[in-house]
């Protein structure tokens, strides 16, 4: 048999483009060429798909990686399920690049992770690795993530969720509500990831232009209550053949001594940043911790692989954060790390990714 042909689909219109760049590099570099046929496709900040060979992946001189845009324009046709990539060039007849058997979907944030590619490759009958719509969708937005795991009945922290039309109409009860939080709180958009657009609160004057700069990254907005504590990550497999999805050993973050927390700058350019794999945790909490992580990706219904990040605190409380569904798999990322710890090399991971949507059947399941 020939080789799996694999589209790994990266870059994205959210703000979050980079670190979509990043992680491809780190598993493109990672994925059995053996066994695997590659197919980059790109997708540039102004939504062009593109043929990206050759595009720079990795952090060079500070400078963070970007789809150029440039290369063979690409288009995936609907109607006939099938998986054929078609080239679509100004002035030319549209030709097929050929199928590729599954996709690879490393975005992050809106229009990537959120459900949107998830329902263009369910229209177009491809499989693809990760989340489906409504798992990807939901996992995405904060507030509707802690509506579904309070539901489960697992542990959340206090919120409020600031929706765009609230914000411009009733900012004056909206703030009141979140007074009732208590300082500080954290700022976040309700829809990104990578740290982008949070803010730490410390009192009632700054909160308005918190919740203007992570509007800057989404309408919907959500504040939460700051918990004191530290912060656990763990990895989350979907199953092989109708097993039970399992969870990695878990990790801590400890950022550098110049981050108040978790940021953007500490998690992707701070050298300082450590990740203790497992945790100096009684084993008990590490269980607790992955026990949950599954009971949180099966109260979504999510699929292939995804990341939950939890608060231990002093009291011994264990507390849900939010989950990713396409965790960052970059030089700095915790994720491949967790699984790495655990048993379970890069190779073999991704591997077990694209085994794990190859088995799964298109359409509704």
């Amino acid at each position: 048999m020939g080789k799996i042909r694999v589209a790994v689909v990266f870059g994205g219109r959210s703000s979050e483009h980079a670190i979509s760049c990043l992680t491809a590099g780190s598993v493109m570099a990672a994925i059995d060429e053996d066994r695997y046929e590659i197919v980059p496709v790109g997708i540039a900040r102004d939504g062009r798909w593109v043929l990206a060979s050759g595009q720079r992946l990795a952090i060079e001189d500070g400078d963070l990686p970007e789809v150029s845009g440039e290369g063979l324009p690409l288009a995936l046709p609907f109607g006939t399920p099938g998986g054929d990539l078609i080239v679509v060039e100004p002035g030319e007849v549209p030709r097929a690049l050929g199928d590729v058997d599954v996709v690879l979907p490393l975005l992050h944030g809106p229009y990537g992770e959120d459900g949107t590619i998830q329902g263009l490759l369910e229209l177009a009958g491809v499989r693809y690795v990760g989340a489906g719509v409504f798992a990807s969708a939901a996992s995405m937005d904060k507030g509707f993530m802690k509506v579904v795991w309070e539901g489960a009945g697992l542990p959340v922290g206090p919120h409020v969720v600031v929706g765009d039309r609230h914000w411009r109409r009733e900012r004056k009860r909206v703030v009141d509500e979140i007074k009732e939080l208590g300082w500080p709180v954290f700022v976040k958009p309700a829809r990104a990831g990578s740290s982008m657009g949070i803010s730490r609160v410390d009192a009632e004057p700054e909160l308005e232009a918190a919740v203007e700069a992570a509007r800057e990254h989404d309408p919907k907005v959500i504040v939460e209550a700051a918990i004191e504590g530290r912060e656990i990550e763990c990895g989350v497999l979907e199953g092989l053949d109708d097993d039970p999805a399992e969870a990695s050993l878990p990790a801590e973050v400890r950022v550098g001594s110049g981050h108040d927390y978790y940021d953007f700058d500490a998690k992707y350019l701070d050298a300082d940043l450590r990740i203790d794999i497992p945790p100096d945790l009684p084993p008990a909490v590490i269980e607790e911790v992955r026990r949950l992580s599954v009971r949180a990706f099966e109260a979504l219904g999510c699929e292939g692989l995804a990341r939950v990040d939890f608060f231990y605190t002093p009291g011994g409380e264990i507390i849900l954060n939010e989950i990713n569904t396409m965790p960052g798999c970059t030089p700095a990322s915790a994720f491949p790390k967790m699984w790495a710890a655990t048993g379970l090399d890069y190779p073999a991971l991704v591997d077990r990714w694209i085994r794990t949507a190859l088995r799964r059947p298109t359409g509704l399941r």
